[in-house]
């Protein structure tokens, strides 16, 4: 269960900075939503629709690309 403190003197309509840390190369998109108690954050949409499924072949050939660059799998 969240709870939330507020000082009894705090000003409703005072701002809250808000960080969100997203480790990505893909375009994002952060979901604000808006009630009658303020704005917060839903989530954070991460990266496009895939362009294809991976085939064994194309397995093969990216696991052989890793050990040619000195990756260990």
């Amino acid at each position: 269960m969240l709870q939330v403190h507020r000082h009894p003197r705090q000003s409703a309509l005072t701002t809250r900075p808000c960080r969100i840390y997203c480790a990505t190369a893909n375009p994002t998109q952060v979901i604000v939503a808006q009630t009658d108690l303020g704005r917060g954050v839903l989530g954070v949409v991460d990266g496009a629709s895939p362009l294809g499924v991976e085939t064994d072949t194309d397995i093969a050939w990216r696991k052989d690309l890793l050990r040619k660059l000195g990756y260990k799998l």
